[in-house]
């Protein structure tokens, strides 16, 4: 008996010295992650201050001149520089100032560009100035590769690979003449509305600091508000640049995907197909978004990814989807999803749209999408997260520290099914819509992912006969369900993406444009609100709506596949009638 005891005894020690060392190190490797994320942050810190003490002046000339470089449109600065009115070290140096002040109170840089002021010197020093961005400062958000640099997306996995080479969109960018001058922050993981990783830290809406900026292309949203940047280039899954545009109240793009190309960006589902990601862009106004594609969709590109389709950006008249059309257009527009109804002032911005519209003389059209709670809840939603999140996690998160911002998200993405059912189970009589959120089975076999790609095209196929039969040109409908919402909750008002996932699912070209602000009135009707039917998820949307008044609120504007001068003509119809 005493040997048993003793054997027994020995077990439980070398269990529990084995346990000890295992929590133990653990413990050690989430120090040495933080530490690493930290002395990250602060050599990044260093790099921008350094940048800030190089181009900071005390000549009052020198700031004036300055000040009227930032207050230039992108074709406005684009054509100084052509003509030599400006030099490309000189607005280089009064956006480098502008974008390190702005970060030292919105955190929405990650990085300079080592070689920005080397570049811009070349091409003072060049002669020509062919390139229709030549000398003109570009922001490049963190996923997307610079040569030399790590993409980070906000994981300290990443901080010590450089890029080997530029993304496509990047050599095309330098070849136009434009000057990548600095990277711009992300949610870690990109998946989260809010801007925050343990890197860099946590990005703040510049319209209002309590609010988030959006994500994924949250740095660039709130760089470009702030008049750091004159155009910036994003990434867009389920909303990613628009929805940033749309919270700091600038214009976001989204073109279809393989219109612009996306060789060298990087994301936290690769693989992941059936809701299409796109790059994107982000600006001050539509026409700098126009002349952004413009110079985007040349040769250059077309050669550099030959899986782009060689479409050259058709403006001049005599093309039938030229940007600058004056005939009057028939816009389909819908001011709710059923399956998703947006708070007050969302779907007054879009009823003040469609009326302006009405009075330039275009034809409106009421469009409701066909089957809105399927295509939302059982084909965006469930192919996004047909791996039950293993990508993301296992890639991005492993051996990580995990973003508070994020982790409600995560824990949603990773629960098992079966949890997930009892859930579901639970909530059904209570809160339907959500219980069918939680409830859906996750894709568990080759077969099954492939039988819901089949139901994607067939939903394709219904909308663009839906579209046909109403003879549309393009559409008008929100932006999104909310305006800025609080950081806090930005993880658990995924439902609030409907509007612009719905666009990813299709892959149709779409864009946001500001055309109002929250007003008390739209506060005060948050009371008698009840969305969906006062469930959870209407009750999150009015708790982070409460107290927004003022704060930006865009329309959406999308057109057909390969149309993205269609979408941009709305998008600039819309910005000249409804002027904010």
């Amino acid at each position: 008996m005493d040997r048993v005891i003793n054997t027994t005894s020995a077990v439980c020690s070398v269990f529990a010295g084995v346990l000890t060392c295992y929590v133990g190190l653990k413990v050690y490797k989430k120090r040495q992650v933080k530490k690493k994320a930290l002395k990250k942050r602060e050599d990044s810190r260093r790099a921008l201050q350094d940048v800030q003490r190089y181009v900071a002046t005390d000549d009052p000339l020198t700031a004036s001149k300055r000040q009227e470089i930032l207050s230039l449109t992108l074709p406005q600065l684009s054509q100084q520089l052509r003509d030599g009115q400006l030099s490309a070290v000189q607005v280089l140096q009064a956006f480098q100032e502008k974008a390190t002040l702005e970060n030292d109170k919105l955190n929405c840089l990650t990085e300079p560009v080592p070689d920005a002021l080397a570049r811009a010197e070349v091409l003072d020093a060049g002669g020509d100035k062919v390139g229709l961005l030549h000398g003109v400062p570009v922001s490049i958000k963190d996923n997307v590769n610079i040569k030399g640099m790590a993409t980070t997306m906000g994981v300290t996995k990443h901080l010590d690979i450089p890029a080997d080479e530029d993304a496509v969109i990047v050599q095309v960018l330098k070849k136009q003449g434009a000057v990548p001058f600095v990277k711009t922050n992300v949610p870690q993981t990109l998946l989260s509305m809010a801007c925050s990783n343990p890197v860099f830290g946590e990005t703040l809406n510049p319209v209002d600091p309590t609010r988030s900026p959006g994500g994924s292309s949250g740095g660039e949203g709130a760089l470009i508000r702030s008049g750091g940047s004159v155009l910036g280039v994003g990434s867009d899954i389920a909303g990613s640049a628009r929805i940033p545009a749309h919270f700091c109240g600038i214009h976001g793009f989204k073109p279809t995907a393989y219109r612009i190309s996306p060789k060298g960006f990087k994301s936290s589902s690769p693989g992941q197909q059936g809701v299409v990601s796109a790059p994107g862009l982000l600006a001050r106004d539509v026409d700098s978004l126009a002349l952004g594609m413009k110079a985007l969709l040349v040769p250059d590109m077309f050669q550099l990814d030959p899986l782009v389709v060689p479409i050259p950006f058709r403006q001049e008249v005599g093309q039938s989807l030229y940007y600058e059309d004056k005939k009057p257009m028939r816009i389909g527009y819908f001011p709710t999803l059923q399956s998703c109804p947006p708070t007050p002032s969302m779907g007054r911005a879009v009823i003040l749209a469609k009326e302006a519209l009405e009075k330039a003389g275009h034809t409106l059209i009421v469009f409701d999408p066909p089957d809105q709670m399927y295509a939302i809840m059982d084909l965006t939603f469930r192919l996004i997260s047909a791996d039950g999140g293993k990508t993301f996690y296992t890639e991005w998160l492993k051996d990580e520290i995990i973003d508070d911002r994020i982790k409600s998200q995560v824990s949603l993405m990773t629960m098992p099914y079966y949890l997930r059912k009892i859930m579901g189970f639970l909530l059904r009589p209570i809160w339907p819509r959500v219980s069918r959120n939680l409830s859906h089975r996750l894709l568990g076999s080759i077969y099954e992912l492939w039988q819901r790609l089949v139901e994607r095209e067939e939903y394709i196929q219904k909308f663009l006969a839906d579209w046909r039969e109403k003879e549309l040109d393009v559409l008008l409908c929100p932006a999104f369900a909310i305006p800025a919402c609080k950081p806090q909750h930005a993880g658990r008002i995924i439902s609030a993406a409907s509007y612009t996932a719905l666009f990813n699912l299709l892959n149709f070209p779409a864009g946001v444009v500001p055309v109002t602000t929250v007003t008390e009135e739209d506060d005060r009707l948050l009371d008698d609100w009840r969305g969906y039917g006062n469930d959870l998820i209407d009750r999150l949307f009015k708790q982070t709506t409460r107290g927004a008044v003022g704060l930006p609120v865009a329309v959406q504007c999308v057109a057909l596949p390969w149309q993205e001068e269609k979408c941009l003509r709305l998008m600039k119809e819309v910005e000249t009638v409804c002027p904010v």
